[in-house]
């Protein structure tokens, strides 16, 4: 899927966007990520201790329906979209400390030169336009830092591999993700099914996955 076909969508889109995905499709996202993060998070807590976040990417960070889930959590959130339309929406909301206009994997390739700095990264929705997982995967891997957590959701299907469906998003299989996380030498903490929108009034078939850098 070209970046200009992405780009072109979501810059159409940008105005309307929150309110079409919150009240039409009733998107959950950002909510269940932050769910799934704070669950596996959690575990290394004191008991009663907040969850806390150093820096924070938001990959493909939309409008900032994601930032405004986990802001309270992290010291510094940087965003990135492709679509500058987008990125205006999410810059009137003053929940970022940084917002960058590029294409995803452009932008991860040139943070690596600065590797192992995003204490937890998050793309919301963001995979359904994106094909084949590993490469991009990879370069999360090399932005994380020792520790960090990688928290991103997909649409499925129950077959192998990567399909594209009649909407024009991605579904991508539990093996493929598998293979991309374990290739980019990333622990797999959780990989469970939840459906982060509706379409057509049914459930729109998805998995929410939670990853774990090397300490």
């Amino acid at each position: 899927m070209t970046a200009t076909y992405v780009r072109r969508l979501f810059d159409q889109h940008a105005p309307a966007f929150d309110t079409t995905m919150r009240e039409r499709l009733d998107y959950r996202g950002p909510e269940l990520l932050l769910e799934a993060v704070r669950a596996q998070a959690g575990a290394s807590l004191r008991p009663g201790a907040p969850m806390r976040f150093g820096s924070m990417l938001d990959l493909g960070c939309g409008t900032g329906l994601a930032g405004e889930a986990f802001r309270a959590q992290v010291d510094w959130l940087v965003g990135v979209d492709l679509s500058a339309a987008m990125i205006r929406q999410a810059r009137a909301k003053g929940l970022y400390d940084r917002l960058i206009d590029a294409e995803l994997g452009a932008f991860l390739r040139e943070e690596g030169a600065n590797a192992n700095q995003y204490h937890l990264i998050v793309a919301a929705d963001v995979f359904v336009y994106v094909g084949d997982l590993v490469p991009i995967v990879a370069d999360v891997a090399r932005v994380l830092a020792p520790g960090g957590l990688f928290a991103f959701s997909v649409e499925t299907h129950e077959g192998s591999g990567v399909r594209l469906r009649e909407t024009l998003r991605y579904a991508h299989a539990v093996d493929h993700l598998r293979e991309a996380l374990h290739g980019a030498g990333l622990m797999t903490l959780k990989l469970a099914p939840a459906s982060t929108r509706t379409e057509k009034g049914a459930p729109v078939a998805g998995l929410i996955a939670v990853a774990k850098a090397p300490a």
